[in-house]
């Protein structure tokens, strides 16, 4: 008999059982754990243990390949989470399936000077950003690289940050690569997924796109990932193992000797400060933009004006609402001043219940003000109008326009998105409504106006990376105009001279580069530890018994402590200790050694309290 360490996938359980098989290690077997058989994969041969071992119920035809396999440790390292746990990103490799590479004939991809430049010199630096302005010809770009890679019989992996883009992405890329495309993500229904393994595991696969999860597919000779839109934060997992799909794609890329481009209109400004960055300016199709700052709230007579003047030309219009948080901003209605932490340049959040500002970094608190600090006027406010309410208002205005929304509540399945995006390109819309999910890199070419509402609201974030994303949003937002012919976008802001300065994005890395030096990434590694409990006390003591511990610790820095920024979800109390250090592997070595049961490791967070 042979005696096996099995991981549990999904789990963090790793037990031993036995085989009279001798079992190459990463085999995935079925294994019994009382009355119930859990997925397993076999970590390793070991010797004979002094207790009685259950036995291994079926080795399956699956397996997780070496490389797999090294990606899984370090997942599991880094992002502090169980090997089982990180393995279930995985789709194994198949025994019965031997991919073959195969070479494939591509329709030329024709490229302008600029574009052949900037794919030249993505070409000679393995790991690049293409830092091109909305309708600039990206994706083109990514096309020839991919059409050289699959005409050389590797494989391609084309990111994107979610769902909504992939219908849009879909078409392109079968228009070029035909049924050697395969879409990947959660949503698919079961037997969608079972064709798409089957091309994959088959190798007719060439080009798989899609969401986070199309990273983890069993391609036997990738050759090329692409991470288009990079800066946006729906590449990090809210969940256990909480990875970031770019970082994780530039390891692979570093690990497996594979050239990684990222690309965005607006890149983060850790890419932009770590990566060989190429610039492409302009548009493709040569559409100008004229912007108009509105300093009022809600439907102002500047934008009733702009909205008649558009839809009476038949032209479509988008407009922006920052998304409802579950926690408020004070934002002064006179000035647009933000009250913000004087100990950490990021602003502060309402708490009603307490009577006062908080900041989620440091946990410093003051008392709610009467009046503005900056202007004194005593309008200082947290009200906004939500996506429906708009919707309606418009709706009054303009009886005779279609309106629809576009957020998370009002897509909420992949058909209801396809169906919404094909009736706005046939021009059955004539007004979209919509939240973040509007900034994402759709292509709408007949919008000729983008109003962007209540932008104040996301400067005004608990977060060092506010100004980045207020500044992003705009930028993608009015990029979604004006792709053919000119176009007007409203930005309604009492923040004018940051949206004015900051149109011009590259003014804005270079500048935010040098506001954070010593306190925020990319100079410095984060990580928040989390601690949710039903029993507050429990959660807060959790949370004392780490911070106990972490100050042995010299390299790294508390930032700050206490509960989140909505203390109670579900039933369940929330606290948080933030951390930071210049190191990355000084902060892993303080957290493993002080961590205890109720320690959620958030490493590289994209949301902070």
């Amino acid at each position: 008999m042979y005696y096996y360490e099995v991981a549990i996938i999904g789990r963090p359980l790793v037990l031993i059982y036995t085989s009279s098989n001798d079992i190459q290690n990463g085999s995935i077997v079925d294994v019994p754990i009382k009355s119930r058989i859990y997925r397993g994969v076999v970590i390793r041969k070991i010797a004979k243990p002094s207790f009685e071992c259950e036995e291994i119920a079926v080795i399956t035809d699956f397996y997780f390949s070496s490389d797999q396999w090294q990606l899984a440790k370090f997942i599991s390292s880094y992002y502090v989470a169980s090997i089982g746990e990180a393995l279930a990103l995985f789709v194994p490799f198949s025994k019965e399936n031997k991919q073959t590479p195969t070479i494939q004939k591509v329709e030329p991809i024709k490229l302008s000077t600029a574009q052949l430049e900037a794919l030249n010199f993505a070409k000679a630096k393995k790991h690049s950003l293409l830092f091109g302005d909305t309708g600039s010809g990206k994706t083109q770009i990514y096309m020839a690289w991919m059409k050289e890679i699959v005409e050389s019989g590797k494989q391609a992996i084309f990111l994107m940050p979610e769902i909504s883009l992939t219908p849009q992405m879909q078409k392109r890329l079968e228009a070029v690569f035909g049924s050697a495309v395969v879409i990947w993500h959660s949503k698919l229904s079961k037997k969608r997924k079972e064709q798409a393994l089957a091309k994959i595991y088959s190798g007719e696969a060439k080009v798989v796109a899609g969401p986070r999860s199309a990273l983890f597919l069993p391609l036997k000779h990738l050759g090329l990932i692409i991470v288009d839109e990079e800066h946006d934060d729906s590449y990090k997992s809210q969940s256990r193992p909480r990875i970031h799909a770019r970082d994780v794609a530039l390891y692979m890329g570093k690990k497996f000797d594979i050239p990684v481009l990222l690309g965005s209109a607006t890149p983060s400004v850790t890419s932009y400060y770590k990566l060989p960055t190429f610039r492409l300016k302009g548009t493709f199709h040569g559409g100008k933009k004229r912007f108009v700052f509105d300093e009022g709230s809600g439907l102002t007579p500047a934008i009733v004006s702009a909205l008649t003047y558009t839809l009476d030309r038949k032209k479509q219009v988008l407009i922006f609402l920052p998304t409802r948080a579950n926690f408020k901003y004070l934002v002064c209605q006179s000035c647009g001043e933000i009250i913000k932490c004087p100990y950490c340049a990021v602003g502060m959040s309402v708490h009603f219940d307490k009577h006062a500002l908080v900041c989620h970094y440091c946990n410093y608190k003051e008392y709610i003000p009467k009046y503005c600090p900056a202007c004194q006027q005593e309008s200082l406010s947290t009200q906004r109008v939500g996506t429906a309410q708009l919707q309606q208002e418009l709706q009054t205005l303009f009886p005779l326009s279609v309106i629809e929304r576009f957020d998370k509540d009002s897509v909420s399945t992949q058909r209801k998105l396809e169906k919404l995006i094909n009736s706005f390109s046939k021009k059955e819309i004539n007004v979209l409504v919509g939240t973040q999910m509007l900034s994402k890199g759709h292509d709408y070419p007949d919008v000729a106006l983008s109003v962007i509402m209540d932008i104040d609201y996301v400067l005004a974030m608990a977060d060092y990376r506010a100004g980045e994303r207020a500044a992003a949003l705009c930028v993608q937002i009015a990029g979604r105009a004006g792709r053919k012919e000119d176009a007007m976008v409203i930005v309604q802001t009492h923040n004018r001279a940051f949206f004015e300065r900051y149109l011009d994005y590259e003014r804005f890395l270079k500048e935010e580069l040098e506001n954070r030096k010593d306190l925020y990434p990319p100079f410095v590694k984060l990580a928040q530890l989390n601690f949710v409990h039903k029993n507050r006390a429990k959660a807060m003591s959790a949370m004392e018994e780490v911070y106990g511990r972490l100050l042995q610790f010299e390299d790294i820095e508390i930032v700050g402590f206490g509960p989140n920024a909505v203390e109670k979800i579900a039933n369940k109390y929330r606290f948080h200790i933030l951390l930071r250090s210049k190191s990355a592997k000084k902060l892993l070595e303080a957290i493993y050694a002080s961590k205890n049961e109720l320690c959620e490791v958030d490493m590289d967070p994209v949301q902070v309290g």
